[in-house]
Order: structure tokens, then C-alpha cells, then sequence
């Protein structure tokens, strides 16, 4: 509401005046001009003068298109000093949380209130204090007796604050409460709590695809706690059809917590599908959704055997900048024999091999401004994803080294950018942009992603199949723009189911040297998107507040073979 842009969404009153704290304020009432957009109403104090605020209270709007919040209360107190410089002294937060905004039904509050005081000013202090980040999770603050916080607290507990302890304990032992967490808990993180040891992901017990047949996985990972400084994961997989085990196993631990220094190791035998991602990682129980989806349309038997074995290092100095460095050493043939990653071994194109042997070293700094992270521990929650990301990597193959096959050189760079259009949503941006020097076959090219499942896969591309196109220098572009709602809640008949508009487009260019196109032996056309191959999507999320589909069309590249001109795709999550 005191934004620039603020007159465009709501309307201002003027209702009071007066002196505060020997300052002439007025009184501002505001309401927003429409609904069922994102908009508060309340009322704030701004001195005369200087334009400051002195208070101000904001209720979310009864028909603002959130999920699962019935209402928001938020006030804020500030102190003026030397007329230029706001201190925030008191900020409090209530949240009414609901699955539906139905008076009267079931809900849980949320209360936080932060005060502030002992200011100081102009004393300066050394360089380090300002760079040191403040970690807010502190071990000690839970060791207090309750005395202290009674001789500490700016403010003290009323009776209902006080209660909360007690009625916790109690919670805690009601059947019905006790089932609810556990379902919330395994619908949000994916694993099963039994002691200290997490069962899952659950998501990924059952699969399907053309070489493994039926495929079911049973995997875990050790859990004591949120902030844990070392954890285990690993899982073990078996094909009904193939009728092989596969399995793998990943080890990370921090050897210093200051500056986030991590140590990972793992190993890797599985079934997967390569290149449903552009941007390539070193990650040993990543395994795309791709490789084994239940609904899918097309064949999916172009498949690859992977043994992974990964070394890597990662430090955090700076935060949210992060430089890696890893060894890996891996395997690949093909998974069936309807497909082949065949290849010429001799200058004279007489010879053939049909199994990769590489190692390589990896390169790559992620930076990531203004990323917001819970815990301190060897994992860590990201609070949401609307912040930029620049990921650079370079990757060198070894020949010759544990018998590798190839040298190279690869370079990748990742960009992804969240940017706010006022009151008309949020368009998201990322950026691909990838070479490889040297002579590489098939399997360490760059696959440009299709999608051939029935859901929405980030970063690949819904008409394309797998194989369709690949690369050895490519650039791809993904834009998509989520409105928020803000065109349906202008339409009376599309008001109240609280959906929200998403248009896309996407494109890619890339080519092939003739260099990596003559050491082919594998009958896979090389087919690089030389012209540029676009598509198109609009789609309708927040359907039922977990659901979104996506329609999308072809706009290139109509004649290659099994080419798909339009499908739909479905996508679930929870989002506020």
C-alpha cells in the first residue's frame, strides 16, 4: 500500500491527524480497488514532513487468491531518528491457516512477534564483523531455563502464549493429531519417519519403463535431526522384466561448518535416462522422473546402464556462493537392444565400441543472490525459488586415466531469473548456454530434453522425444509467465475457483561438428536444432489449489519423425 505503484490497486482516505511522539502525523485508511487479487487493507500513520511511517496495520483481503490461509494480520511500529533513518522497534505477525477460508472451520494460528531495541550507531567496527553472517539457529537458546527468558524478553508471555507449551504436550498425544503429522510429513518430504531413519522417497517405490518392465525401489536415509552433520542415502531397485538388482549409495559429511566445507562420495548401478536435462551433474542418486514413469506416451527403451562413482568437495565461503570440485568415474552402455551408443575407435572407421570408460573432473561455482535457507545442517531447506541462480561449470575428460576412453573439454553455464511485473505476476527466465571441445561420442554429447511423460518436467521440452535433437554446442531459452490470477479475477463466472493463468514459450538452437558426427556408429540420426526449434504452453494452475495443466504446441520442426504438434501435461504440488 505504500508503494509507488500503490494508487493503481487501491484507495486512500484520509480519516485522522495528530501529534505522535511530538510529530504531526495523519491517518491513512486504504482498501484495494478489486478483488480477489493480492492486496491488503488497514490503515498507517506518516509523519507530515519527512513522510515516514510511525505505524502501520495490513489485513490480507478476504478474497485474496492464497492458498491455504484464511487470513493474514501484520503490524509494524517504527522510531524516527534524526528525521532520516527508520528503525523498525516492533513487528508482529498473525496467520490463520485454514484449507478452506469457510468461517468457522477447523484452522491453526501462527504468531510471530519481533521487537527491537539498543540500538547502536557510529561505532565502527573491524571488516570481519560485517562480512560474518548471523546464524540464526543457535543451540544455546534452547538449553534456557525459563527464568532467563522471564528476566530477558522485551515483552512478557500473556496467559494464551503461556498455554501454547502446555497445549503442545497435549497435542502430541491425541491419536487423530498424531496422524495428520504423519501424513503431512510424508506428503511433504516423501519419507516415512521410523526412529532415526527415514524410509523413501515414497514417490519413487513403484516405476515403468520399456527395459526394466515393473520396477520396484526400496531406499532411506539416516535422520537424527533437521541440522544433522553428515547423512547417508542409498536405495536398492529391482526390474521384473530384466530382472537385475540395481542400487546406490551416497555418503556426505561437513567438516566445517563455518564455511560450509562438504564431503561427498557415492556409487551409482542403474538404469536411467540420459538427457533429460541440458545442464549436466555429478549427482549419484539423481534419477530423473523420465526413467521409469508409470504414464508416458511413445516407446521408452533409450535407455543406458550407468556405474557412477562420484568424489566431490563443495564450500560455501561467501553466502549463498558455492564452489565444487569432483572426480568421477563412470561406465556406460546400452540398456537394450533396440538401442545403441555404438562408436568408431579407429581413424579408419572399421572398428567399433559399444561401452564408454570415462573420468573426469568437474569445475563449478553457483551462485545464488538472495536465496533464503533453513537450517545449518549437511542439508538444508530453501524456503522458496524466487531467486536467480547463475551456475557456470567446466568439465575436462581424462583419457587414458583408469583406462578413459576420451579427453575433452565441456563448459556450461545455467541461468535462471525470477522477475517480478508489478501487479501481473511473476516471469520466470532461464538461460542454457553449453560447448564441448573435442571429439565425443553420443552418450557425452548434449541430448536436448524431451518429455515424454504425461507430467511437467522443469527445463525440457513437451513435444520433443527423447533423442530427438543433440548437440555439441547448444543455447536454450525458457520463459514462462505465471499471472497470479490477476486476468481470471476480472471474470465473475472464473472469480471464485481462484485459478491462475501461465503462458510459456521455449527455444533452443544447437549443432554438431563434423568431427562427432563421423565417429557415429550408433544408427542414431544426429539431428541438431540448426533452425531453431520453438514450442508454445498455456496453462491453468491452482486447479483444486494442487493441480495445474499445461496445453502445449509445436512451432518447428514439424516433419521430423513420430514428431507430437500438441499435448497436454499435468502438473501437482501445494502452493500458497
Amino acid at each position: 500500500p505504500i508503494s509507488r505503484t500503490g494508487i493503481q490497486v487501491y484507495n486512500y482516505v484520509l480519516a485522522d491527524s495528530t501529534f505522535i511522539d511530538k510529530k504531526w502525523c495523519y491517518n491513512i485508511v486504504y482498501y484495494p480497488r478489486r478483488k480477489n487479487e493480492l492486496t491488503f487493507k488497514g490503515d498507517f500513520w506518516v509523519n507530515d514532513s519527512t513522510f515516514a511511517i510511525k505505524s502501520i496495520n495490513m489485513e490480507a483481503s478476504k478474497s485474496a487468491n492464497i492458498n491455504w490461509v484464511r487470513d493474514i494480520y501484520i503490524e509494524q511500529e517504527f522510531d524516527v531518528l534524526n528525521d532520516s533513518v527508520f528503525l523498525l522497534k516492533r513487528d508482529h505477525m498473525m496467520t490463520d491457516f485454514a484449507l478452506t477460508k469457510k468461517e468457522g472451520s477447523n484452522g491453526m494460528y501462527g504468531k510471530r512477534t519481533t521487537m527491537f531495541k539498543n540500538h547502536e550507531f557510529n561505532r565502527e567496527k573491524d571488516d570481519k564483523f560485517y562480512r560474518e553472517e548471523v546464524n540464526t539457529f543457535n543451540k544455546e537458546a534452547y538449553a534456557k531455563t525459563e527464568e532467563y527468558w522471564e528476566e530477558n524478553r522485551f515483552e512478557s508471555l500473556n496467559s494464551n502464549e503461556k498455554g501454547i507449551y502446555e497445549m503442545l504436550d497435549t497435542l502430541k498425544t491425541v491419536p487423530k493429531i498424531k496422524r495428520f503429522y504423519n501424513i503431512v510429513s510424508i506428503l511433504g518430504s516423501g519419507y516415512i519417519q521410523v526412529g532415526k531413519f527415514d524410509i523413501g522417497p515414497v514417490f519413487s517405490t513403484f516405476g515403468y519403463n520399456d527395459v526394466e518392465g515393473q520396477r520396484i525401489r526400496l531406499g532411506g536415509r539416516t535422520y537424527f535431526g533437521t541440522n544433522d552433520p553428515w547423512r547417508i542415502q542409498g536405495y536398492t531397485a529391482y526390474g521384473f522384466k530384466d530382472q537385475k538388482v540395481k542400487y546406490g549409495i551416497n555418503a556426505r559429511v561437513m567438516l566445517d561448518k563455518k564455511n560450509r566445507f562438504i564431503a561427498s562420495f557415492g556409487n551409482r548401478r542403474d538404469v536411467e535416462q540420459i538427457g533429460v536435462s541440458l545442464t549436466t551433474s555429478n549427482d549419484v542418486l539423481g534419477r530423473s522422473f523420465a526413467s521409469s514413469s508409470f504414464f508416458s506416451s511413445g516407446t521408452n527403451n533409450k535407455l543406458t546402464n550407468v556405474n557412477l562413482t562420484n568424489l566431490g568437495f563443495e564450500i560455501e565461503p561467501v553466502k549463498n556462493l558455492v564452489f565444487e570440485s569432483s572426480f568421477s568415474y563412470r561406465t556406460l552402455s546400452s540398456a537394450s537392444s533396440e538401442f545403441k551408443l555404438d562408436y568408431f575407435t579407429d581413424d579408419t572407421f572399421s572398428r567399433t565400441a559399444n561401452k564408454i570408460t570415462q573420468s573426469e573432473v568437474n569445475f563449478l561455482v553457483n551462485y545464488t543472490p538472495n536465496r533464503k535457507m533453513i537450517g545449518y545442517g549437511v542439508d538444508r531447506i530453501e524456503v522458496d525459488l524466487n531467486y536467480p541462480r547463475i551456475f557456470v561449470s567446466y568439465s575436462q575428460g581424462l583419457k587414458g586415466v583408469l583406462n578413459s576412453d576420451f579427453s575433452y573439454s565441456k563448459l556450461q553455464m545455467f541461468y535462471r531469473q525470477p522477475i517480478l511485473i508489478g501487479g501481473f505476476g511473476r516471469l520466470f527466465t532461464t538461460l542454457e548456454v553449453g560447448k564441448t571441445f573435442g571429439t565425443v561420442p553420443l552418450s557425452l554429447m548434449g541430448i536436448i530434453p524431451g518429455n515424454q511423460s504425461f507430467f511437467i518436467i522443469d527445463n525440457t521440452y513437451n513435444l520433443l522425444n527423447y533423442y530427438d535433437f543433440v548437440a555439441d554446442q547448444y543455447t536454450s531459452l525458457h520463459l514462462e509467465h505465471n499471472f497470479n490470477g490477476k486476468l481470471f479475477s476480472r471474470v465473475p463466472l472464473l472469480r471464485k475457483l481462484n485459478w491462475r493463468e501461465i503462458i510459456g514459450a521455449k527455444a533452443v538452437y544447437g549443432s554438431v561438428s563434423n568431427e562427432n558426427k563421423a565417429i557415429n556408429a550408433s544408427g542414431q540420426n544426429y539431428q541438431a536444432p540448426v533452425d531453431g526449434y520453438i514450442e508454445y504452453s498455456a496453462g491453468i494452475g491452482n486447479i483444486f489449489k494442487v493441480m495445474r495443466i499445461d496445453a502445449a504446441w509445436r512451432g518447428s520442426y514439424f516433419n521430423i519423425p513420430d514428431a507430437r504438434k500438441f499435448t497436454i501435461r499435468v502438473g501437482f504440488g501445494f502452493y500458497f
